[in-house]
């Protein structure tokens, strides 16, 4: 099994940044691709971001990028989200995924962390 644990949210002013965190533990040698999903009050959770194992494939949201950027640093097993010029739109609690391998559903997901962005 892997477990994954997300930080870094927070409340930050429209505009602001923040980088969010998540770190792997257990059998982390089992994990490919991983992901960011968000799900805002009311909505369902959307796709914002994935990686690949080496982190030389990534994937955005169209309402995301160029704003946000995911990265990995598999000798510390943790995935980043670094999140700039954030909307009041950009609310939500947002959950690190990852994979057993490339292909397939996400199969492990964490208990994501909240990111508030007021006017």
């Amino acid at each position: 099994q892997v477990q994954l644990v997300e930080s870094g949210g927070g409340l930050v002013q429209a505009g602001g940044s923040l980088k969010l965190s998540c770190a792997a533990s257990g059998r982390t040698s089992s994990i490919g691709n991983m992901g960011w999903f968000r799900q805002a009050p009311g909505k369902e959770r959307e796709f914002v971001a994935s990686i690949n194992w080496s982190g030389g494939r990534t994937n955005y949201a169209d309402s995301v990028k160029g704003r946000f950027t995911i990265s990995r640093d598999n000798a510390k097993n943790t995935v980043y989200l670094e999140m700039t010029s954030l909307k009041p739109e950009d609310t939500a609690v947002f959950y690190c995924a990852a994979k057993r391998g490339i292909g397939g559903p996400y199969n492990y997901w964490g208990q994501g962390t909240q990111v508030t962005v007021s006017e």
